[in-house]
């Protein structure tokens, strides 16, 4: 590992690293995190200079039964597949595949963004750094449980509109990564699945590490997803198969840290080169920087980067519906941290960020009181989104509306179609074209508005209402919804009821 300051100055910060002993704390620490977070189980693994230090569960795979978590237990690791990503693209780049530089156009004819200057200009180089003028989050409605394709999905992002200046803001964006998952396909050929797996899965061991969820009911030790602030519901492994791009990958402590000792081995593991040591230069390089005035952070080129002690920590998280993951490497130290959950907490980040405080010589007694603090504050700010909504219910009102006239095909350029239609047991439902598992019935709210009773349980959401839209004629026009979340923005789809 290339090293950035003077040797003498390195020796001493070194003597801080991980060791044996310290391992033996964080194990002692991660049992002290399973009691203090809602969390049914989770995995944590640690790598200096190459070699293991610790990968080990705790806790359970399901909550309720007797599963015993280990480095082998499979969860998803959500966006911390970006990196992968990142890693493929720049890989081809140094092979002279394709150019980083080049316009993403050049690959795929068909991207278009909410300007036709920046549509024309934005490179692959733009789409893995988070700075291409859309809002964060914005447009996942496109994607989440969806059918669709992915080349499907990257043909309606031009409908989504500009949240700041091009090049010249932050939005996290997991469009841009679907959209270079399908570079890939345009420069080799194949998908990005069969790429990655070709390239870095196979050559790095990961054998158990799966690129969809469709193999996974065919395996033992896999996690389940659980809802945290819903008494830690259960739920099913949601297919993210046209978005596998931008967080498809399900993984395992043994197998991530086996990723991370190629990252930190800068591209090399035993002699045998995985990719180039020059694509670190990039993916590791500030691209993109944000944050407060006192403070630095910014993006890489799949990861995100920060300061702490003096070190540049690499790092990026993971959410996934009913499970949560922290990926963290200090390069300086060649050590790496990966914290794997079934839950949707911030554990994986606290217990991460206390092993990286115990590299750096920093041991804060208070640190797990201080990170279930900020989970609580967390939930109660969650909890608050719902009431609202709720509290502002108003009681003893009809529909102005017949049944009849709600009835009928509703259109949204940026999604595509919406139906609202009677079900077999005669109640009205809305049915969301090319994403069924959306599907829900609708039953009276108040005025013309309609709560959303949906036919599955989903992680980022649970309460949720629809209005029916009218002209001055009393004709439905169309819909507006009210879901809340911090993640799939439904106020982003504006459909309009197609006349006969």
């Amino acid at each position: 590992m290339k090293h950035l300051l003077p040797l003498c100055l390195f020796l001493l910060l070194g003597s801080v690293a991980l060791n044996a002993q310290s391992s033996e704390q964080i194990t002692s620490d991660a049992q002290k995190a399973l009691a203090a977070f809602d969390t049914p189980g989770f995995a944590i693994g640690v790598i200096k200079d190459g070699k293991v230090l610790l990968s080990e569960g705790f806790g359970t795979r399901t909550a309720g039964k007797e599963e015993t978590v280990d480095g082998n237990t499979l969860f998803a690791i959500a966006s911390n597949s970006k990196a992968f990503i990142s890693t493929a693209i720049v890989k081809l780049h140094e092979e002279g595949k394709l150019d980083l530089d080049a316009p993403v156009q050049t690959y795929l004819p068909y991207f278009q963004l909410y300007d036709e200057y920046v549509s024309q200009h934005t490179t692959v180089r733009d789409l893995l750094c988070h700075r291409v003028g859309l809002g964060t989050f914005s447009g996942d409605a496109i994607w989440y449980k969806s059918d669709k394709s992915a080349e499907e999905i990257v043909r309606q992002i031009r409908h989504l509109p500009q949240a700041y200046g091009w090049r010249a803001g932050y939005g996290y964006t997991n469009l841009m990564f679907i959209t270079a998952g399908e570079v890939i396909r345009s420069v080799t050929g194949q998908s990005w699945a069969e790429y990655v797996r070709e390239n870095f899965l196979t050559p790095l061991g990961m054998s158990r590490t799966q690129t969809s969820v469709l193999p996974l009911s065919k395996m033992d030790n896999v996690a389940t997803p659980h809802v945290t602030h819903r008494n830690n519901l259960p739920l099913k492994m949601a297919p993210w198969e046209a978005s596998g791009a931008a967080g498809g990958i399900i993984s395992s402590t043994n197998d991530m840290l086996q990723w991370m000792r190629a990252q930190l081995g800068e591209g090399t593991i035993e002699g045998k080169e995985i990719f180039p040591d020059k694509v670190q230069d990039q993916t590791f390089k500030v691209h993109n920087a944000y944050g407060g005035q006192l403070s630095f952070s910014a993006t890489g080129l799949g990861w995100f980067i920060y300061e702490r002690e003096g070190k540049a920590i690499v790092t990026h998280g993971g959410g996934y519906d009913g499970m949560y993951s922290r990926v963290l490497m200090i390069p300086e130290l060649e050590l790496g941290i990966v914290v794997l959950s079934n839950s949707m907490t911030g554990l994986s980040s606290a217990l991460a960020s206390r092993a990286r405080d115990l590299a750096l010589g920093l041991d804060d007694a208070n640190w797990l009181a201080k990170a279930t603090e900020g989970e609580m504050i967390g939930r109660e700010n969650w909890d608050q989104k719902f009431e609202e909504p709720k509290a502002s219910r108003v009681s003893g009102t009809s529909p102005s509306l017949k049944e009849e006239d709600m009835i009928g095909t509703y259109t949204d350029p940026l999604f595509g179609e919406f139906e609202v239609a009677k079900s077999g047991s005669g109640e009205l439902e809305l049915r969301f074209a090319g994403s069924p598992r959306l599907n829900a019935n609708l039953s009276h709210w108040h005025y013309d508005s309609w709560k959303l009773e949906w036919h599955e349980p989903h992680a980022w959401f649970d309460f949720g209402t629809v209005q029916f839209l009218k002209n001055n004629r009393q004709q439905v026009t169309g819909l507006r919804f009210d879901v809340p979340n911090d993640d799939i923005f439904f106020e982003e789809l504006e459909p309009v009821k197609e006349r006969k």
